[in-house]
């Protein structure tokens, strides 16, 4: 039951994306080309979501599991700090640069666009240099950790 409601949720969030027009990159450059011909239609989509977004997590925080049963896993960090903010930027760039982010990119990658192919292949590359810095990162801490007990 929880593989179906996932792949439903996931139908409804990427027919979204191509009925608003989001997983188009031309839709999301016009709304980031401030000076030239701007498209606010992107704003509103995110205003939407907004809306929606803080309205189920109000109900979300009054649950302690799922409508499925199953435990409700909501973030818990709250501090603004130099590596949240340098993942915002690299991420505002990539978006800006080609206005693809990753929803939109499997939406347009399941359409074929061969665009989508070589974003999400760059997508995953940096997934996986992340995950190697955070094992290293993980291991140094635990390295020093150990060495001051000894």
């Amino acid at each position: 039951m929880q593989v179906l409601i996932a792949l439903l949720s996931g139908l409804v969030f990427g027919f979204g994306l191509l009925v608003s027009g989001m997983a188009n990159p031309a839709k999301v450059l016009g709304f980031l080309d401030l000076a030239g011909d701007w498209d606010p239609s992107l704003a509103l989509v995110m205003a939407g979501a907004i809306v929606i977004g803080l309205v189920a997590f109000t109900v979300a925080r009054r649950r302690t599991v799922s409508l499925l049963g199953l435990d409700m896993k909501l973030p818990s960090a709250t501090h603004i700090d130099r590596r949240l903010v340098g993942g915002s930027l690299l991420f505002g760039i990539g978006w800006g640069l080609v206005g693809i982010c990753p929803g939109p990119a499997l939406v347009a990658l399941g359409a074929g666009q061969l665009k989508a192919l070589v974003f999400v292949l760059a997508m995953l590359a940096g997934m996986g240099i992340f995950e190697l810095l955070e094992r290293r990162r993980s291991g140094q801490a635990l390295g020093s950790k150990a060495g001051g007990h000894v």
